[in-house]
């Protein structure tokens, strides 16, 4: 990179932390990188975009930011990430397998060469066709040395280049396994933590709890106040859940506003505590409207709680957690219900 470009490159991140700051968006690295690309220009709907929120006079708030991300960075095309880094192994195999041939090519000729050499020493050769072979053998030799050393530059160059796209399929393969609205852990990965979840339950006979959380009456909340302010209480309950699990448990968005929560190692006394703290601690939280300020109250959420049997598998526990989960909306919303309560409901 050239003094130059470094300088570009400087103010343009320069811009970007100063509009961060400036409109106080949290510098999380989506925010920047939205920022530092309308700094750019390169992005012209992105431009265009935020040059008619500026002109209207429309505060760039989190919410905001976070809905034109998932509308223009490619970073969020987690497919188009991996073509890209498929591409680049691809140009890298390509051009390490053309500088194999061409030092295989070599390595023949030069093979050729001293055969050829090694039969007219064998018939006996004047002074001076012994310096031209000589000469002859020298430049070959030199050819050859050339050669091998570019092979080795190559497989260098190739080595640290499969290093970092080794880093970038792992950063690609994580950002895959994330909800990108609640920055907690998505279906995808609540699939694979579970099935993981279940065969060490099996194996060492530790407890295994799950919790399923669901927002309560979300719809007529995200349709009186709006999407932005839907996607505002979801990431709050997601902040929620993350806080209150340590270790090994695992905080997932399962769909819509419904949440998953694994707790390995943990039984089902614990596990309630644990619900209902984070219960207690949804319920504690006022929800703001960012833009106005405006108290929109306060939000509750159901918890159906269930314990790993031997007998279980996957399905069968997440399906006892959802009949606790309805058992909870059914008597009343806004608490938790575990197998134990499920089963003196059902007895009632």
């Amino acid at each position: 990179m050239s003094e130059q470009e470094f300088k570009l490159a400087l103010s343009y991140a320069n811009a970007a932390m100063k509009l961060l700051k400036r409109c106080e968006i949290p510098a999380y690295p989506h925010f920047y990188e939205l920022l530092y690309t309308y700094a750019t220009g390169v992005n012209v709907p992105l431009n265009a975009r935020m040059n008619e929120l500026f002109r209207s006079g429309q505060p760039l708030t989190t919410d905001v930011v976070e809905a034109l991300c998932v509308e223009f960075l490619k970073s969020y095309d987690v497919n188009e990430r991996i073509t890209n880094v498929s591409e680049r192994m691809h140009a890298r195999i390509e051009s390490v397998n053309d500088a194999i041939d061409t030092a295989m090519l070599t390595a023949e000729s030069y093979s050729g060469s001293l055969k050829v050499a090694s039969g007219d020493l064998d018939r006996g050769v004047s002074a001076d066709d012994l310096k031209s072979m000589t000469r002859q053998l020298l430049s070959e030799t030199q050819h050859m040395q050339k050669t091998n050393s570019n092979l080795e530059d190559q497989l260098e160059a190739s080595r640290e280049d499969i290093s970092a796209l080794q880093r970038d399929l792992e950063e690609v393969r994580r950002e895959s396994m994330i909800d990108s609205l609640t920055k907690i852990a998505n279906r995808k990965s609540f699939d694979e933590s579970i099935d993981n979840a279940v065969e060490d339950a099996v194996r060492t006979g530790e407890p295994l709890c799950l919790i399923i959380v669901d927002i309560d009456h979300f719809k007529t909340f995200n349709d009186t106040f709006g999407h932005q302010t839907g996607d505002q209480v979801l990431r709050l309950v997601a902040t929620t859940l993350k806080a209150n699990i340590k270790g090994r448990d695992l905080a997932a968005r399962y769909g819509g506003e419904e949440f998953m929560t694994i707790l390995p190692t943990t039984d089902i006394a614990g596990a309630v505590i644990v619900a209902e703290n984070i219960r207690k601690a949804i319920h504690a939280k006022e929800l703001l409207k960012r833009s106005t300020n405006e108290k929109l109250g306060r939000i509750t959420a159901s918890f159906g709680v269930a314990q790993f049997m031997p007998s279980d598998t996957s399905a069968s526990l997440i399906e006892r957690a959802d009949r606790c989960l309805y058992a909870a909306k059914n008597s009343g919303r806004n608490r938790v219900v575990s197998e134990q309560e499920l089963a003196k409901i059902i007895a009632a």
